[in-house]
Formats: C-alpha cells, structure tokens, sequence
C-alpha cells in the first residue's frame, strides 16, 4: 500500500544518517538535456495551462549556476503571463557578504513597484534563499516554491556540499545555521522533488505537511529539474492560484500518471 514519506516532525528517520546520493544517481544526472528536449516537445501542451496573473516572480539559482540557467524557467512563466525576474547577482556561490541583503532588497522593491505580493522560486540552494525571504518578509511574499532544495537534514547528504565550502569558504557543520533553515516559513510553500535526485538525497527536500507546506514529487534529475515538464507543470499550477486562496495540489485525472503527493509517494 502507498505510504507518506517520513514527516521531519515524527522522527522516522534521522537526518545524521542521510547519504548522499549514490553513484548510479549521480550519474544519472546526464539525462538533464533529454529534460530540456522533452520540455520543448510538451511545450504545445504547457501553454494550454492557465493564464497567469500577471504578479511578479523572483528567480534563485542553484550553487554555481546564474541566470542562464533558470531562463527557460522564466521564459516559461512570462508566457503563461507573470512577471519573472531574475536574481541578478551572477553565480551563486553561496550566501557570501551581501548576498542575502540584495535578495531582501529586491523582494521589497518588487513588492513595492508592482503593489503585490511576489512569488518566490528556488531551485537548489536558491531555494533557501527563497525560504529564508518569506521567513523574514512574509507580508511581501505570496508563496515559496523550492526544486530539489536541501533544506532538511545535514547539507553533507548532497553530492555537492564540498564544493559549496570551497566557493562560498564557509562550513556546513554549523547547528544553528541549520537549525534556522529547517524552520519553515509562514507563507504557501510547495517542494518539488525527485526521488531520482543525483546531487541531493530525496528526503532532504520533504516538507512536513501542513495547511500551508506540501511535497510534489517528479521524476526528474537536479540539474534538469527547473527545465522539466512536470516540474514546471507544478509551478504553474501552484503560481495560477489566486492570491490568498492557496490549496494543497491534488493530481486528480491524468495527472495521477505523473505526479505523486504525500498520500500516494512510497518510502523507500
């Protein structure tokens, strides 16, 4: 029978003892381009999707990447009709001096130049950047969506937390640094995942369920996740929702075939 996967409230599993992801995972991750061709095949099909409001949504890359890469991202969502920006600060090398003030600063002048609340969008580490906004500007942000963002268990269960020490020159083993990402924010907030990840290890990216949390799961790799149809399927589901009337995604019909939520994912 389906069961949930482990509720980060309950203990099921211990976060210390995560791994990450194996070698076959990992190179997995080569599939990424098959991701990309596949959304430009879908693309027909995505742009039946509804139309979208036209509120702003900010965009964070993943460690070591920049905007380049979440531009079919954004080109996606400008033609469904929301206003994406993106985070602007070259390549994201972890939260170095500075960093996290201008991503402050750039929600609140979103907030304030359209007069409405922005979306927030993170792929990878992008999405603690993403979480860590809506906890500190809550009143300015409508709702958090991360993909494949590590923001439980110890960032040592990604295939990627060496690199992020020697870019960013900070250390993974600080508790209270943990402690604060782990705290979910007051506002919607959705997790895309992908039991298939290669860089971060699935359970990492499970959110405790509650009236405004919820997981999505896609078969996806890390790489290619913010060019992946289903994956970008779900952010426009979840974008197209009006604005304070946020509800858990329900894959209902054909999207049964696609889309697993807490009810239906299997532990493994």
């Amino acid at each position: 029978m389906p069961r949930t996967p482990p509720d980060p409230r309950h203990h099921h599993f211990h976060f210390e003892d995560l791994r990450a992801p194996n070698a076959l995972l990992l190179a997995m991750e080569g599939r990424a381009p098959w991701e990309y061709a596949a959304l430009l095949a879908a693309t027909p099909w995505l742009r039946k999707l509804p139309r979208g409001d036209g509120h702003p949504v900010l965009v964070f890359p993943g460690l070591g990447a920049n905007d380049f890469t979440t531009a079919p991202l954004r080109r996606f969502l400008d033609d469904l009709g929301y206003v994406t920006h993106p985070w602007g600060q070259g390549f994201n090398f972890g939260p170095r001096q500075g960093v996290l003030k201008r991503c402050n600063d750039d929600v609140r002048r979103l907030f304030n130049s359209h007069a409405r609340k922005v979306s927030l969008i993170g792929w990878s580490l992008g999405g603690i950047y993403a979480r860590e906004m809506a906890k500190e500007l809550p009143d300015h942000v409508r709702c958090v969506i991360t993909l494949g963002t590590p923001f439980t268990g110890h960032p040592r269960a990604t295939n990627a937390w060496r690199f992020f020490e020697l870019v960013s020159g900070q250390s993974v083993h600080d508790p209270a640094l943990i402690a604060q990402i782990r705290k979910e924010p007051p506002v919607p907030t959705t997790s895309i995942w992908s039991r298939s990840d290669g860089i971060v290890a699935w359970r990492c990216s499970v959110v405790a369920p509650s009236p405004m949390a919820e997981n999505i799961e896609v078969h996806a790799s890390h790489v290619g996740m913010g060019m992946n149809p289903m994956a970008l399927y779900a952010v426009a589901d979840r974008l197209s929702q009006p604005a304070g009337h946020w509800k858990p995604f329900e894959p209902h019909g054909a999207r049964r075939w696609f889309f697993r939520t807490p009810n239906e994912a299997r532990t493994a």
